[in-house]
């Protein structure tokens, strides 16, 4: 890649996790990494507030590093991605509104709720597929040569779309893994530059294998701590125990979310009991932003504050922004990312999106291949990856009999009446997000 002047854009600039990826640039533009002239923070009107108190944040931020980027606010989408380098996604269609509605609506049905997992994974994937595409089509006419580094969730599903449905160079990305990797250099004292760990799955269902530390494999001390019960899960997955003799007998680390699948209905009674008590995490996330936009606006603050810590997003900025500083610079560094499949993983479609360890050059990121899954785990990720494919085919066309034969193969709904009943009530309270369903709901009136 040329080394030219870049223009970075941000698509939902107005997230508060924007501070996390602007610190991120702040220090490659400072390192001499990345010759950083200008960020454009992105949002829609419905942001606009949101979108100036971190806007003038990351300014201020800027500002205080002495770091000569100009960070730019803007809800004209088009105008912003015009001669971009580098398009970074963290949005969140019907915002935490949506989310709630997501995790509420499936406990109806004695379902998980959950946003990227079962049935409020699948309606976060329906509502976000449209836009996504709006953003390549810009992206094909404006900045074609572009890198889109896509973070907005079902990471792995919207990745994906993007590989089938247009012709941007995109790589997702998901802070699990390098959260995972983070947690156990803690576990060894060592930095996290000295932990390998390969990892192999999809997005949210990867699992980990041949964990090194320090040149020493310790993949089974690893499994032994976990059934002691560290914890390397993320702060927004509940702390249970993986079930140990489950661990033992597939010999990998599942990463957090496996916990929805491998202890269900425990995960499904804490869903209940944290939404009669404290909330959904949609409910508690409402809050946690509101204070994290009270210190925002703070004209005196001018660093990305420590409570950010605790709105899930831990290294994101470290994934995003080093992943985009090896495509720069093409420095070959390993990545855990969501690319196209290409034969990596044999049991699953070329043309599908996988969440492995990849070498990152100037072409992009180039998946590494760990050898065949355990067989439990290679069943477990084909039904997954049938799942995400006709979510997918229903988030493009409005194919509502996909979207029905999504939910009913799905592990956390795996009814065909359950999946019914809540695909239906949820597609409803989203006909504002989903303009490929105008026709089923033309035929479908609310009885």
């Amino acid at each position: 890649m040329s080394k030219q002047a870049l223009k970075i854009v941000t698509i939902g600039g107005g997230s508060s996790y924007t501070p996390e990826i602007i610190e991120g640039f702040i220090q490659k533009k400072l390192d001499g990494l990345l010759p950083i002239k200008e960020i454009h923070l992105v949002d829609i009107e419905a942001g606009k507030e949101k979108l100036e108190i971190v806007g003038g944040l990351a300014k201020r931020m800027v500002e205080k590093a002495g770091a000569e980027i100009e960070i730019h606010l803007t809800l004209d989408r088009k105008a912003a991605l015009e001669g971009a380098a580098f398009v970074t996604t963290q949005f969140r269609v019907g915002l935490l509104p949506a989310r709630i509605r997501d995790e509420k609506i499936p406990l109806k049905y004695d379902l998980i709720g959950q946003e990227t997992n079962g049935a409020g994974g699948a309606m976060k994937a329906l509502r976000t597929i449209p836009v996504i595409l709006d953003i390549c089509k810009d992206m094909e006419e404006l900045c074609p040569d572009a890198w889109l580094i896509n973070f907005t969730n079902p990471s792995g599903i919207i990745t994906e779309t993007v590989l089938k449905h247009s012709s941007i160079k995109v790589v997702g990305l998901c802070n699990i893994p390098i959260g995972i990797v983070n947690k156990i250099a803690k576990l060894y004292e060592t930095d996290a530059a000295n932990v390998s760990v390969e990892f192999s799955g999809l997005n949210h269902f990867v699992f980990g294998k041949n964990i090194y530390v320090n040149g020493k494999e310790v993949t089974r001390e690893v499994i032994e701590k976990i059934k002691d019960g560290t914890e390397i899960s993320a702060k927004n997955i509940p702390n249970f125990s993986f079930p140990a003799d489950v661990l033992d007998a597939i010999g990998m680390i599942p990463a957090g979310y496996l916990k929805y699948y491998y202890t269900r209905e425990k995960m499904l009674a804490d869903c209940k009991r944290a939404a009669a008590e404290e909330g959904t995490r949609g409910e508690v996330v409402t809050q946690t932003e509101k204070e994290l936009f009270e210190l925002y606006k703070d004209k005196e603050l001018a660093i990305k504050p420590k409570q950010l810590e605790e709105r899930g997003g831990a290294h994101y900025s470290e994934a995003a922004v080093n992943l985009i500083d090896s495509i720069y610079n093409g420095d070959g560094k390993i990545h855990y990312v969501n690319v196209r499949n290409n034969g990596t993983l044999p049991e699953l479609p070329d043309n599908t999106a996988i969440e492995c360890n990849c070498v990152v050059t100037h072409r992009g990121a180039l998946p590494v291949t760990v050898g065949k899954l355990e067989t439990s785990i290679r069943g477990q990720i084909s039904l997954m990856k049938a799942y995400e494919e006709l979510v997918i085919e229903a988030g493009v066309t409005g194919d509502y009999a996909a979207a029905l034969k999504a939910l009913t193969i799905n592990p956390l709904v795996n009814d065909s009446d359950k999946a019914r009943a809540v695909l239906q009530d949820m597609l409803w309270a989203n006909q504002d997000y989903l303009p490929q369903f105008s026709e089923w709901f033309e035929k479908n009136p609310v009885k």
